[in-house]
Formats: C-alpha cells, sequence, structure tokens
C-alpha cells in the first residue's frame, strides 16, 4: 500500500499489485507496454466514493433533483444575462468576483422573496 499526501493536504491510500510473471503471456503486449511485469494501482475508497455518488445520482430522488436543476440555475443566469444585462464581472480577483457573485445572488433572492410576497 502507498499513501500519499496531496497539497491540500489529504491523505491518499493506494493498493499497488503487480503481476508475477507476464513474459509467458500471449497477452501481454495488448495488456500493458512496460517491460517488466503489469502494475496497477487502485484506490478502494475513491472507488466506493464514487459508486456511493453513482447510487445517489441516478436514485429516483437523485433523477428528481437533476431534473429541477436547469429549472432553478439556468433560469437565474439566463435573467441576469438577458434582463439584467450582466455580460461579465466589473472586479478582478478572486475574492472580489466572490463579493461580486454573492451580491448578484443577493439581488436574486430578494427578487424571488419580493415576488413572493406580491403575489
Amino acid at each position: 500500500m502507498k499513501t500519499e499526501k496531496s497539497d491540500a493536504g489529504y491523505e491518499k491510500k493506494t493498493h499497488v499489485y503487480q503481476a508475477r510473471n507476464c513474459d509467458p503471456c500471449s497477452l501481454k503486449g495488448s495488456c500493458h507496454k512496460a517491460k517488466g511485469n503489469r502494475t496497477i494501482q487502485v484506490n478502494h475508497r475513491l472507488n466506493q466514493l464514487r459508486n456511493k455518488a453513482r447510487e445517489m445520482l441516478t436514485s429516483e430522488e437523485g433523477i428528481k433533483h437533476r431534473s429541477q436543476r436547469p429549472v432553478d440555475v439556468e433560469a437565474a443566469f439566463g435573467n441576469l444575462k438577458q434582463n439584467k444585462g450582466f455580460k461579465r464581472f466589473l472586479l478582478r480577483g478572486h475574492e472580489k468576483i466572490e463579493v461580486e457573485t454573492g451580491l448578484l445572488s443577493l439581488a436574486i433572492n430578494l427578487k424571488k422573496m419580493n415576488a413572493i410576497k406580491v403575489a
């Protein structure tokens, strides 16, 4: 087992498997191109998380959420671009863009709240 630490500080445990003798195998050329025996690395935790995410996305509730996303999110961006004339950020820098995005989101939410109260 090989343990690596990412730049963000997360530990990644990878199991390394190596074949004992690939030389007599007739499929060696189509299986791998290394000079020695074939080696594969498997992160079992990552595979578990991927399977869990796939199950959640393909479940009945996951499909419902995914089908609702275009209705919720795309309409807000379309409204910003078309009706409000927002084409590009006015400020530069990651932090300033986060502030500008927050202000835009706040404006959208206030408009929604106002529409609910009026109706």
